[in-house]
């Protein structure tokens, strides 16, 4: 072997098995392309057992240049031979390639010099920045290689993480976990030797082997993945797969046989689920803990993992339940057949969350990555229970009454623009009128809104903060709600979060373009809800405030932004004018004139319940705090104009709000989407244990974050089951509050419009109207609900008939335009249906009905109703009982019909 001069530069670690052919033009060329540079090297071969002539090549070549063999053979796959050379390394810095004549030798230069320079700790070749390559690759190939990346991505925050081609620090190197495995050794390096990692990136074109046969395969795949697990906080194996997988049979059988049981004997479908469930939980745990996961919890159960394990075994049950309904309910399916589908589908929800979070990998973690995982689990999960329960949970009567919007299509509506109409409209245009195709724009909108504020944060600090903001914006109760709820806060949080991504990229960038982009955004904000009107002059104080900011008040693009969003807008200032500046009205003036209350603390109380107190608590740490964005030993702290945009964002929109409560009551979502601007700095605050260590609030918060956001998002799984399924023990409430029982009542009263328009046929001008005696929830829920009439529609009006408000309903169904017809009156309370409330408006009544509706078999609500014919104005006279009522047989629905005396 020819001796390596006294100072060595690198050690070039080049793994190998069965390489033989390769390694002499490989040699070459790190020669060629050192030499020229006065780098000098050692070229270290990491035998992982080769069988051919590698060997005798290696060593030919050691008695002309300066080549170590190393009979690695770690049994560990390359990242061990890697490691095992690493130790026998002599320079500073280590560079990794492969021998298969896949990576230039040329491009070595580029990688170890900013290492060598001590600018960088890892510098690597990577083949997805501009100007890398991978020319002749097959699609499958390139498909298998990015789906890789793709899973370390929200890990490794590097375009290329699975690269085999890098130069790093010797010493970072040798940081790496000795049970690496696998053929990744540069993702072990990511994940798994401290935070400070210098890291660059350096584009190399890769081409195919010129020799020899592809190392990898599917054991290699394994490995990957299990590796990638154990980093992020796992510790997976096959053993302990197959073992959770039996573990999982023998529950499943008690499951199945329990369930059957209760279900034979008359029990409920919730009742049954729950209870066998909670029985094959039980077992589960007990198996889990002491064999399946025997080497992460040593084979001893304690309360904490128990309690853990109760966690995630109710997120669990709550998301199958939403799977057991969809199927038995919605799809008809046989109870039995449905509860094996929702077993399944939740049983990976058991498994990766004992594997992360029950039974986690032994040791010393690293907090920030757990963050990371707990980030992507959370995530994963609160859109797969939103997607579950999107079309079980009846509608709100809000959801209703936009739906009604969609029924009766305009440019504009008393109570908001039509942006909510026009996506419940393209909703049910594809799944038809059902709650999934009301709600499926809600959802959608909610993945626009994570997109624009993952980006929003990865622009204003990391790419970690941005997981962590997604992570809020799926659990803090706002924001899930904006993801399934069908109102016009989900499209404007949508565009709320657009807006301030394109802002952030015009104020701090300095794009002038990004101006289009707010204008847009702007625009389609306002076309869902004015509120987004609060970030114009938001934007125009941090410009003011702002000194390089200043300069775009003389430059053109704010203002063509400007003159977008009015286009955009211009639709509904046109049908306003047409109506008399209605809606606008309605959202100013009426506001302003209500009744005057000092509501400071109602503005509080929906804070806290919006965001939950630790958001709250981590809200004014970062507005009230400046050292808090300036902590030492943090080099990503957000400072300087990211905090004035932040602060400005939220102080600016939050005044007005504040400024109105002091003598009006505000509502409880008007503030959801102003704290879209804060987001960022209080996930970046998440699991940074060097902020503020000394102090309450903070100690307060770094404690608080994953209770939280766990009870949260079981408290709304939990929630959402409990609309759908109920929960055993628990009543629903009697005043239809919640979106429970619509649907049975909506049945009821179609089937009364039917039977009295089936007694009537033949004569002439009998079609009834359903009205519902209160503002606008029954005349909503009847019209979704209700036997489908004219348009797949039941003809519905409200109270507005008898002189009181109806929102839209008063030009959806005029008094002018019903008079002369017979009316169904529905309503709660039967004072609404007494002749002396009726007596103005009716020529005739009929006897005042009742029927009880129930949900599961559980008594919910009564309602009363009765049918009269309408005058059409005030002064008509009150009659007899008409008599095609009195000769009609009202179908029972969930419960007997039952007579009450006329109130007088």
């Amino acid at each position: 072997m020819v001796e390596a001069s006294a100072r060595l530069d690198l050690s070039v670690i080049v793994p190998v098995l069965n390489e033989e052919g390769n390694l002499s033009p490989l040699v070459e060329g790190i020669q060629s392309a050192l030499g020229p540079c006065g780098l000098r090297a050692e070229i270290l071969i990491a035998d992982g057992g080769s069988t051919d002539g590698t060997l005798q090549e290696a060593e030919a070549l050691a008695a002309e240049w300066p080549v170590r063999f190393v009979a690695a053979s770690s049994g560990r796959g390359l990242a061990g031979d890697v490691l095992v050379a690493a130790r026998q390394a002599k320079a500073p810095v280590a560079v990794v390639m492969d021998a298969d004549g896949s990576h230039d030798p040329r491009v070595l230069p580029a990688l170890a010099q900013p290492v060598l320079d001590g600018t960088h700790d890892l510098v690597i070749g990577s083949r997805y920045v501009k100007g890398g390559h991978t020319p002749g690759w097959p699609f499958l190939r390139r498909l298998l290689s990015r789906a890789a990346g793709w899973l370390a991505w929200p890990w490794a925050d590097v375009a290329d993480p699975t690269s085999g081609y890098f130069a790093v620090r010797r010493e970072r190197l040798l940081r790496v976990d000795p049970a690496a495995e696998g053929f990744k050794i540069l993702l072990e390096i990511l994940l798994s030797t401290g935070d400070g990692l210098r890291v660059k990136e350096v584009p190399v074109t890769f081409r195919d082997r010129r020799k020899g046969i592809s190392k990898m395969s599917f054991r290699q795949g394994w490995s990957y993945l299990r590796r990638l697990s154990a980093l992020a906080g796992g510790e997976p194996s096959s053993a302990n797969a197959a073992k959770f997988a039996v573990v999982g049979m023998m529950g499943l059988a008690l499951d199945l046989v329990l369930f059957q049981i209760l279900w034979s004997r008359g029990f409920g479908l919730s009742f049954s689920h729950i209870a066998s469930f909670l029985a094959a939980t039980l077992a589960n745990y007990a198996l889990n803990g002491r064999w399946a996961f025997r080497e992460s919890s040593r084979g001893r159960l304690h309360g904490a993992s128990y309690l853990r394990f109760m966690a995630v075994a109710s997120m669990a049950l709550f998301l199958r339940g939403g799977v057991l309904d969809l199927c038995h309910d919605e799809l008809g399916w046989p109870a039995l057949a449905s509860v094996v589908a929702a077993i399944g589908a939740t049983a990976l929800i058991n498994y990766t969350g004992n594997l992360f979070f029950v039974f986690p990998r032994r040791g010393k973690s690293d907090q920030r990555l757990g963050w990371r995982t707990a980030a992507v689990g959370l995530t994963a999960y609160a859109l797969l229970l939103r997607f579950a329960y999107l079309g079980v949970v009846d509608l709100m009567p809000e959801e209703a009454y936009y739906w009604n919007y969609a029924q009766h299509p305009a440019l504009g509506y008393l109570d908001h623009p039509p942006m909510v109409a026009w996506l419940i409209s393209a909703g049910t245009a594809l799944f038809g009128h059902t709650e999934f195709g009301v709600r499926i724009g809600a959802y959608l909108c909610w993945l626009v809104a994570a997109i624009f504020l993952f980006a929003l944060t990865r622009n204003l600090l990391d790419k970690e903060a941005g997981l962590k903001a997604v992570m809020l914006l799926s659990v803090l109760p706002f924001f899930f709600s904006t993801g399934f709820i069908m109102t016009p806060d989900a499209p404007l949080t949508a565009c709320w979060a657009g807006a301030l991504f394109f802002l952030e990229r015009a104020l701090l960038a300095g794009r002038p373009r990004a101006w289009w982009g707010v204008g847009a955004c702007m625009g389609l904000g306002l076309l869902s809800k004015y509120t987004i009107l609060l970030l114009g002059p938001a934007a125009l104080l941090f410009i003011l405030v702002d000194r390089r900011s200043r300069a775009w008040l003389a430059r053109p693009e704010p203002y063509a932004g400007a003159l977008l969003a009015l286009l955009c807008f211009w639709p509904v200032l046109e049908w306003n004018a047409e109506n008399g500046w209605a809606s606008l009205a309605f959202q100013t003036v009426r506001r302003l004139g209500m009744k005057s209350q000092f509501s400071p603390h109602l503005l509080l109380g929906a804070v806290l319940v919006l965001l939950t107190p630790v958001g709250v608590a981590a809200s004014f740490r970062v507005l009230a705090s400046r050292r808090w964005w300036t902590s030492e030993g943090e080099t990503n702290h957000p400072a300087g104009r990211r905090h004035r945009f932040i602060t400005v964002f939220t102080v600016a929109p939050l005044a007005v709000f504040v400024l109105f409560s002091l003598r009006h009551e505000p509502k409880l979502e008007w503030t959801g989407p102003l704290w879209l601007a804060l987001l960022p700095a209080v996930a970046w605050g998440i699991g940074r244990d060097g902020v503020g260590r000394g102090e309450r609030l903070v100690a307060f918060c770094r404690r608080g974050w994953a209770p939280t956001l766990i009870l949260t998002l079981l408290f709304l799984s939990g929630l959402l089951h409990y609309l759908a399924m109920g929960l055993p023990g628990v009543p629903y409430p009697r005043r239809m509050e919640l979106p429970v029982a619509w649907e049975e009542m909506g049945r009821s009263v179609g089937r009364i419009e039917e039977a009295v328009d089936g007694t009537c046929a033949g004569r002439a001008g009998r079609s009834i109207v359903v009205v519902g005696m209160d503002k606008y929830f029954l005349a909503s829920e009847m019209a979704f609900y209700g036997a489908p009439k004219e348009g797949g529609r039941l003809r519905t009006a409200s109270r507005n008939l008898f002189g009181l408000d109806g929102l839209m309903y008063n030009r959806w169904a005029s008094a002018e335009t019903q008079a002369g017809k017979r009316l169904l009156l529905v309503s709660f309370k039967p004072a609404d249906l007494s002749d002396r409330r009726l007596a103005p408006w009716i020529q005739k009544a009929g006897e005042l009905r009742s029927l009880v509706v129930a949900k599961g078999g559980v008594e919910v609500c009564r309602f009363y109703y009765r049918i009269v014919r309408y005058s059409g104005h005030p002064g008509g006279a009150s009659g007899a009982i008409n008599e095609v009522e009195g000769a009609m047989r009202t179908p029972a629905v969930s419960a007997t019909e039952s007579p009450d005396h006329r109130p007088g």
